[in-house]
């Protein structure tokens, strides 16, 4: 087994253990994106990869590594997402049982979907820090095999391969932005760029309800106060803790800068890619393009954006886009006050339908906080085209003497 730190022969060595048992996922430049943040993007479209996202990488090669009776004895996993899923379809590939222990909230889409690649499901604990403790227990136990998501060498090596099928590409990008969770997938990334192109510059991304590798980074390695992750659509990098083990060996001394993205701004991208690259990614992967987007300034020439999984719960996604939607200006939610008398409803939604645009839902409110008497409260969302056509619908509002309230 590879020593920590992990060296760019254990990655070309990962390449050799895990080809045509993952896939060689898509690689191109993106016109779409590239006119969007204004500097030319190359998407890796990890969330075509097998299992939906890049962690079937590590977790092969990890397990790929195991002698015969450990394999018979089975492998362990804790998660509530992707890594259960690489974890696995290895294991069933490899003819190994699996056992996946995720909290009893986890989602019934992900369950059943490890369920379906071979693995048997043990949900214990409300929380994740709970059925990690269990997993750990499950493993020495039974001496099963646990494989860590990301503190574990052939695993950062497995999803350092991604990196090695861009340089098979393009060999001269200046720029990666990679998101971080645990930091497996940007160690293993960044010893191959580091190594083959040590002037490409490294950015991290992580989600700002649960910034922990940059809150450690910030630190310089020395985070004292308690941290505590909040709840956000990146689920696949709202790591609880940040590891100083990969902080130490790899964030420190390969990652140029580690920017946040608010959900809002995840959701913006998100958007975009499933309308203009036909892309259905999960938070984390809008995460990387937001970055590049909020952050072009950073940017090179020619810039890789990492679209590290597409695992997103279909419960959220109305909810996502409609977040998306707003944040760009194609949707719209504004409150006005008029007076309580026949007709001002008409005034308001003939002036909305001459400037363009598409009323969705309307709401009176004849009581609440600042409303008179005499008042009536009305809720509008309406389909609009951007943020220049909604500041000219508020302007066309004001100017009849309608009374826009902030929301």
């Amino acid at each position: 087994m590879a020593q920590h730190p992990v060296k760019f022969d254990d990655v070309v060595q990962a390449q050799s253990v895990i080809q045509g048992k993952v896939l060689n996922t898509l690689f191109e430049h993106s016109v779409s994106c590239s006119e969007w943040i204004g500097k030319s993007i190359f998407l890796k479209f990890e969330n075509q990869q097998k299992t939906g996202s890049f962690k079937m990488r590590g977790a092969f090669n990890k397990m790929s590594q195991l002698t015969k009776d450990q394999l018979k004895r089975g492998v362990s996993a804790c998660s509530a997402g992707n890594h259960a899923q690489g974890v696995a379809l290895s294991a069933r590939l490899l003819g190994a049982p699996s056992y996946i222990v995720m909290p009893e909230i986890a989602p019934t889409s992900k369950i059943m979907a490890t369920q379906n690649y071979g693995a048997e499901v043990i949900l214990h604990g409300s929380v994740f820090d709970e059925a990690y403790e269990y997993c750990l227990k499950l493993s020495k136990e039974n001496s099963y095999t646990l494989v860590h998501p990301y503190e574990d060498p052939d695993v950062i090596a497995g999803q350092g391969t991604i990196a090695l099928e861009i340089f098979e590409r393009i060999k001269d990008l200046d720029t990666f932005i990679i998101p971080i969770g645990g930091g497996g997938l940007i160690a293993g990334m960044a010893t191959v760029i580091k190594h083959l192109n040590p002037k490409a510059k490294i950015i991290g991304v992580v989600a700002s309800r649960a910034p922990g590798m940059k809150l450690l980074a910030d630190a310089h390695g020395q985070l004292q106060d308690k941290y505590v992750s909040r709840s956000t659509i990146a689920d696949g990098i709202a790591i609880k803790k940040p590891s100083k083990l990969m902080y130490d060996h790899y964030i420190s001394k390969l990652v140029d800068d580690i920017v946040e993205i608010t959900d809002s701004e995840m959701a913006e991208a998100m958007v975009f890619l499933l309308e203009r690259a036909k892309a259905v990614v999960e938070g984390a992967a809008g995460a990387a393009l937001a970055a590049a987007k909020k952050y072009s300034d950073k940017l090179g020439e020619k810039n890789c954006v990492l679209l590290c999984g597409g695992n997103v719960d279909l419960n959220l996604i109305a909810s996502i886009i409609d977040r998306g939607l707003e944040k760009n200006g194609r949707l719209c939610r504004i409150s006005v006050l008029v007076e309580d008398v026949p007709g001002m409803l008409n005034q308001l939604t003939r002036e909305i339908a001459s400037q363009g645009a598409n009323i969705l839902e309307v709401e009176h409110k004849r009581i609440g906080k600042g409303i008179d008497i005499r008042q009536t409260r009305i809720d509008i969302l309406m389909g609009t085209k951007n943020s220049q056509h909604i500041q000219k619908i508020k302007e066309g509002l004001k100017a009849l003497g309608f009374d826009i309230q902030e929301l």
